[in-house]
């Protein structure tokens, strides 16, 4: 089959497959109904991107992405500094977020510990993080990590590194399911999950 569109188009569409849950069908349909509404959404969603593209940034604090450095969540006076939500992923701080779980403050790990991908501790923003829990206002680390082989792995790796820090560290409860993702779950379960959290 010969090219349907010019050079341009077949970039946009190439682009936008992408981007995650955007297979080549689909990443096509979007990009036509992009250029269908290119005054309503094409121009407002190009302006949009060049505006994160000069300004959202990596939280120096907790590794959140914000257009303010420290972020939004860490300059917030309502939230609690005692209490630390151990995350690894932003897309997992967004999901405790929506969900309302906590009023605590969070560091993104970056990843999980994960040997058969090449992902280590030094791959990950843990040495910040055991620098944070020995802050005398933090007393509380919370464990928000997947419950999967290498949520579960980061999260022992973890733990023994906070033996000597004065905090209690906690896990969310088993309501995440075995090999759950939190990106995934619903606000309902993430809520009790974070209410019934336990001792790890």
């Amino acid at each position: 089959m010969g090219a349907v569109a010019g050079p341009e188009i077949e970039r946009l569409v190439q682009l936008l497959a992408r981007l995650p849950g955007l297979g080549p069908r689909s990443a096509r349909r979007a990009a036509l109904h992009l250029i269908k509404k290119r005054e309503a959404l094409m121009m407002p969603l190009s302006s949009a991107l060049q505006v994160a593209l000069d300004k959202v940034e990596v939280c120096k604090t907790c590794g959140n992405i914000d257009t303010q450095n420290p972020c939004t969540v860490c300059t917030d006076p309502k939230r609690d500094p005692s209490i630390i939500v151990v995350v690894a992923d932003v897309a997992d701080l967004w999901a405790l977020e929506r969900a309302n779980a906590t009023q605590g403050r969070y560091h993104v790990l970056g990843a999980t510990l994960s040997p058969l991908d090449g992902v280590g501790p030094q791959d990950l923003s843990i040495d910040a993080l055991v620098a944070r829990a020995h802050d005398p206002q933090v007393h509380e680390i919370i464990l928000a990590l997947n419950a999967t082989v290498d949520g579960q792995t980061t999260a022992h790796y973890i733990t023994d590194l906070l033996q000597d820090a004065n905090v209690k560290v906690t896990r969310l409860a088993h309501g995440v399911p075995v090999g759950g993702e939190l990106d995934y779950l619903d606000e309902g379960t993430l809520s009790a999950a974070m209410r019934q959290r336990t001792l790890f």
